[in-house]
């Protein structure tokens, strides 16, 4: 294990000079990775607005090519600017940088050579970002968790560890992760790792835990999920929440006989949100081993896709919601939780609202756990698989209504550009069990069902980019993707594979992996590794010509939506598509010579909600109707109304985030994708404006 870390001392006199109290959106900074510790992604900054939008110029662009021995390609990351100074990660060993916020100059950069440990963990690419402490005084962190599961905070003015923090800066995040009854696990070969960030409140440093995709499991017996909480001045455990309950703990019972002691996962591996007032920390839990199949896990299986608020100080348990019951959909809780203080028919209410996959926003109390409106546990289909027992009823909220499509009616759902592309889509869905919300996984049967027909699932509704919130207007702004349509077949894996009975896939198929987000990028991953994981896994399970008619989507656009939901009322206040209709669609000689109307597209990206704006970009690259290239594009808040667009080199693939300096607004935001390697981007409006 070898640290590099380059710095500026100059920068570091400056920025002491500078220093001093905590920082805050209101002051045009961007302190935390949702914007604030709610969760919101807003920013009161309004010098860029509807009326010049477009008039946007490039200020800065920092390339990450260099950041590791080869390019990225999936650049996760969203910045904090703090004081003038930009933080990051980026590049395939997931280094830190510091920029110089106005222009882009690299100030200092730090990396961790962790070598095999790195290479095989299940959550490589660069991360989505960091964490920053400060004691107001001129003792100003930054705080990461490194590919190979590595707490460390660094100096920010020099990016030089702090020796004080676990050993010479760093914390071994593997040493208390478990399998079985408590075996720890190894701390080069053990599966844990995380790519979001650290969450940091006080004095207190949280962080989750995550493993790989748990589509095709080697053993159901996997690493058990964490949520721990450190002392920033030392790297000191401070307290420990089992996400998966141990024997006398609240929710054990739920893992019916005895199979806590076999199973794991149920990590938290997306980005948490604190009420710091009242004390309280949100967690939003993944699902348990497996994604698809719970025959080795009877029952609920607390806190499986479970919303868990717990107590800062200590981490006990405050109170939960499960979204999904005995999870085998992959449903897990992928966004931040927003904290919102609402006004419901005269009654004020501290509320807190969870985007989710499923399309629904799920809002409760959140102090008590209460929902706002009523959560209804409905009844829905049961499973056929061998082994495998569903919960009879599952929750569905009343209000708000689903912000996306999350299931497929068949037929309305279908294509409709023709009457020939619909009937072609009966035909196809045929091959496919459909029907609602909550429609179990299949055993894959050439002679029967290839797959039970989803919407959504592992890539649908909102992901973890998460959502944004208004807490001037009560409004939530959520981006889903509709378009993701994804059969679910399961299979007995090849001999030798597996103890688990059923994986992802089909037997009269070629047996594929499923590997975890990024898996094989890491900077000491052998590049044929890398290239191999690089092939989509999951997409290519079922043969991909009954999801297609024509090369066209099989589902009706828009493919992609936005939505504003007021929660003062738990309606929705405005939806339109998100984005443009693909190069695909235009083009699509079973369409030509119609006039289609914007069919948005799929994907899922992160916005910046500003006084006036809802900000975000393209998941896809387009060139139609403008040179080759992603938008990056404004929406007026009040009606959802597209007021500007501006071209970028690439997809947006890290949410954006604004900011302040020397009384110039700036939006930065992470483009990569296809051959396009990683590179942040700043825009401004020009000189003279």
């Amino acid at each position: 294990m070898r640290i590099h870390a380059i710095g500026l001392l100059c920068v570091s006199l400056t920025l002491s000079a500078q220093n001093g109290g905590q920082p805050s959106t209101k002051n045009g900074d961007w302190p935390h990775y949702t914007a604030d510790l709610k969760g919101t992604r807003y920013s009161p900054l309004d010098q860029i607005n509807a009326s010049n939008f477009n008039n946007l110029e490039v200020a800065w662009r920092f390339k990450t090519d260099n950041l590791g021995p080869r390019p990225e390609y999936k650049l996760e990351g969203t910045p904090l600017v703090i004081k003038g100074v930009l933080y990051t990660t980026g590049g395939t060993r997931r280094s830190v940088i510091a920029l110089d916020a106005k222009t882009g100059e690299q100030m200092w950069v730090y990396s961790l050579r962790e070598g095999n440990r790195a290479a095989i963990s299940p959550r490589q690419l660069s991360g989505r970002g960091l964490s920053y402490w400060t004691d107001g005084k001129g003792d100003d962190r930054v705080v990461f968790v490194t590919t190979g599961y590595r707490l460390i905070e660094l100096n920010a003015h020099t990016g030089i560890p702090i020796p004080g923090f676990g050993k010479d800066g760093i914390v071994d995040l593997k040493v208390g992760m478990v399998t079985g009854t408590g075996k720890q696990i190894d701390l080069e070969t053990g599966e844990a790792g995380l790519h979001s960030t650290p969450l940091v409140v006080k004095d207190v440093v949280i962080v989750g835990s995550a493993f790989k995709e748990g589509m095709t499991v080697t053993t159901h017996d996997n690493t058990k999920g964490l949520v721990r909480a450190f002392d920033a001045h030392t790297g000191k455990l401070l307290w420990t929440f089992n996400t998966l309950p141990r024997p006398g703990e609240f929710g054990n019972e739920t893992w019916e006989n005895g199979s806590w002691a076999t199973n794991g996962n149920t990590g938290v591996w997306t980005q948490m949100t604190v009420d710091e007032e009242l004390g309280l920390v949100y967690l939003p839990v993944e699902s348990p081993t497996s994604d698809y199949y719970g025959g080795e896990r009877p029952g609920n299986n607390l806190y499986g896709e479970s919303l868990v608020c717990v107590d800062l100080k200590t981490g006990k348990r405050r109170w939960h919601f499960q979204i999904v019951h005995h999870p085998i959909w992959d449903y897990d809780l992928s966004s931040a939780p927003i904290l919102a203080d609402i006004n419901v028919n005269g009654k004020a209410i501290k509320a807190v609202a969870l985007p989710s996959k499923e399309a629904f926003l799920y809002v409760f109390d959140r102090v008590t756990g209460q929902p706002v409106w009523p959560i209804e546990e409905r009844p829905v289909p049961q499973s056929d698989v061998p082994g495998e027992k569903t919960s009879p009823t599952q929750p569905f909220p009343t209000k708000p209504p689903a912000y996306a499509r999350n299931y497929i009616n068949v037929p309305d759902d279908l294509i409709d550009f023709t009457p020939q592309l619909r009937a072609q889509a009966k035909d196809n869905i045929a091959r496919y069990k459909t029907g609602p919300m909550f429609l179990p996984p299949v055993v894959g049967d050439p002679n029967g069902f290839l797959g039970a027909m989803q919407l959504g699932n592992a890539s649908g509704g909102t992901n973890w980019p998460g959502a944004g919130y208004d807490p001037e207007t009560h409004i939530v702004y959520a981006q889903a993707n509709q378009g993701a349509v994804s059969p679910i077949s399961l299979r007995k894996p090849p001999d030798g594979f597996s103890d688990i009975h059923y994986v992802l896939g089909r037997n009269d198929t070629e047996f594929r992996v499923a590997e975890g987000p990024g898996f094989g990028s890491a900077a000491d991953a052998p590049q044929p590794t890398r290239r191999a994981a690089a092939t989509p896994g999951p997409a290519t399970q079922a043969p991909v010509g009954g999801l297609t008619v024509q090369g066209l989507s099989l589902v009706k656009p828009p493919y992609g939506v936005i939505s504003a939901i007021d929660l003062d009322r738990g309606d929705l206040k405005w939806q339109v598509p998100y984005a443009e209709t693909p190069d695909a669609v235009r083009n699509n000689p079973a369409l030509k010579g119609m006039n289609i109307p914007n069919t948005g597209q799929s994907g899922s990206v992160g916005l910046v909600v500003t006084k006036t704006l809802v900000i975000l970009g393209d998941s896809q690259v387009t060139s139609v109707q403008h040179p080759r290239g992603a938008m990056l594009r404004a929406y007026d808040k009040t009606n959802g109304k597209e007021v500007g667009a501006i071209l970028m080199p690439a997809p947006q693939s890290g949410s954006p985030m604004t900011y302040s300096v020397d009384g110039k607004q700036y939006i930065v935001v992470a483009v990569s994708g296809g051959a396009y390697s990683g590179e942040y981007i700043a825009y401004r409006l020009p000189e003279s404006e």
